[in-house]
C-alpha cells in the first residue's frame, strides 16, 4: 500500500498548475493554501502530524479549473475560476452584476468580483467569486428556512427573466448559497464542515437566525435577448433537469417557460416530495410544472401567487421542524416535541425583542 508520508509529498498535475499562477495570484491579492504555493514544504515533515491529519495533505477538489483562496484585503475566502477569454457565461453573469443591477434586492445573480487576464497564457482569464456552498448543505431544517428560500429564488427568477435572460438550467445544483454567516468561525473549503484547519468540526448557526442569500450560477445554456428584442423559441435538450416535456433538439419552445418548469420540479423534488409540512407549496408546483407550458404563469405571476400562499404559513408554522415523508412514527413524536418548545420559544422570543 502507498504511503501517505511520501504520496501526500507529490503534487498533482492540476495542482502543479495552480501553485505556478500563485505568485501571479497573490500579486492580484489572492492567497493560495499552502500546499499550492511554490516551495511548499509538507507541514508533517515536522510536526509529526499525519498527512491525512494535516491541512496541507488535503488535496485540491478534481474540478480542476476552480481553486479557492483567501482575499488578502479582507481574509474573505473566495473561489477563482479559469475561463477562456470572452466566455459567453461569464459575459452573462457579469451583465447580471453589473453596478446598475448589482443593488437590486431581487438580484440573486452569483457576483463576479473581479475578472482578470493571464499575463502568460493568451485567451485564459480568470473570475473571481465568493466562496458558496450548495443550498443543502447543511440542510434545511425549518419551515421558515424553506420560504425564505422560495422567497429568494422566485425574486431572482423574476429579476433574470425582466433582464431578457432566460437560464435555462435553473436546478437546485445551480443554486449556490453565501453561508458565511452561518460559520462565525469560518470553515474549510474542502472539510467544509471543519474550521479552516480542516480537522476540528465548526460551530455553526441555525440558517434561520443569520442572513442567508442565495444565487443562480452557471448561465452555459442561457438564452439572452436584449432589451426590446422580441423573445423568440429556442431549441435543444441540454441541462440538468431531463424532466421539462418540452425540451427538443428539432420543435422550437418558449426559454423562459422552461425556466418556470425547472423551478416547480426543483420545489417539488427538493421538498414537497420530501417533507410531511411542505404542502404550502403544492399548488405552485402544480402550475409551474402543467405540461402545457402556455399554461404556465409566467416568473411574475408565479411570485404574485407565491405571494399569496406564503401569506398562510403562520409564524408558528414557519418555526416548525422539517418533517420527512420517511419518518418512523416514534421518531416524529420525539422530534415533534423538542421542536415545539424550540417554536415556542422561538415565538416568545421574537415579542421580547419587540
Amino acid at each position: 500500500m502507498p504511503d501517505p508520508f511520501v504520496t501526500r509529498q507529490t503534487l498533482y498535475d492540476r495542482e502543479i498548475w495552480w501553485r505556478d499562477r500563485q505568485p501571479f495570484l497573490q500579486s492580484k491579492g489572492y492567497m493560495l493554501r499552502p500546499r499550492f504555493r511554490p516551495n511548499w514544504v509538507p507541514s508533517w515533515l515536522t510536526s509529526g502530524r499525519h498527512p491525512y491529519r494535516s491541512e496541507d495533505g488535503i488535496l485540491l477538489p478534481m474540478a480542476s479549473h476552480l481553486i479557492d483562496a483567501t482575499r488578502l484585503s479582507d481574509g474573505k475566502m473566495v473561489y477563482i475560476k479559469r475561463i477562456k477569454a470572452g466566455n459567453r457565461e461569464v459575459s452573462i453573469a457579469t451583465s447580471l452584476y453589473d453596478e446598475s443591477l448589482r443593488n437590486d434586492p431581487m438580484n440573486h445573480t452569483v457576483p463576479i468580483l473581479e475578472v482578470f487576464s493571464d499575463p502568460d497564457t493568451p485567451g485564459l482569464s480568470y473570475i473571481v467569486m465568493p466562496f458558496l456552498r450548495f443550498p443543502e448543505d447543511p440542510p434545511f431544517e425549518t419551515v421558515g428556512e424553506v420560504v425564505d428560500f422560495v422567497d429568494q429564488i422566485l425574486e431572482g427568477l423574476v429579476f433574470m427573466h425582466d433582464q431578457g435572460v432566460a437560464h435555462r438550467d435553473c436546478c437546485m445544483g445551480n443554486i449556490m448559497m453565501d453561508a458565511s454567516e452561518m460559520y462565525p468561525d469560518g470553515f474549510h473549503p474542502v472539510h467544509m464542515d471543519d474550521l479552516p484547519d480542516g480537522f476540528t468540526p465548526a460551530r455553526s448557526r441555525p440558517r434561520s437566525q443569520v442572513a442567508i442569500r442565495y444565487y443562480f450560477i452557471d448561465y452555459s445554456i442561457s438564452t439572452v435577448f436584449a432589451p426590446g428584442q422580441p423573445r423568440g423559441l429556442v431549441t435543444g435538450t441540454d441541462g440538468r433537469d431531463q424532466d421539462v416535456p418540452e425540451l427538443s433538439d428539432i420543435k422550437p419552445y418558449d426559454p423562459f417557460a422552461v425556466d418556470i418548469f425547472l423551478i416547480g420540479n426543483l420545489l417539488r423534488m427538493s421538498f414537497l416530495e420530501k417533507y410531511h409540512n411542505a404542502e404550502f407549496l403544492r399548488l405552485l408546483v402544480l402550475r409551474a410544472t402543467h405540461p402545457v407550458p402556455s399554461s404556465r404563469p409566467d416568473a411574475r405571476e408565479l411570485l404574485d401567487l407565491w405571494a399569496v400562499e406564503r401569506n398562510r404559513v403562520s409564524y408558528l408554522r414557519k418555526a416548525w421542524r422539517l418533517q420527512r415523508r420517511n419518518e418512523f412514527a416514534a421518531e416524529t413524536v420525539a422530534r415533534d416535541c423538542v421542536s415545539m418548545f424550540g417554536s415556542v420559544f422561538s415565538y416568545v422570543g421574537s415579542f421580547v425583542r419587540r
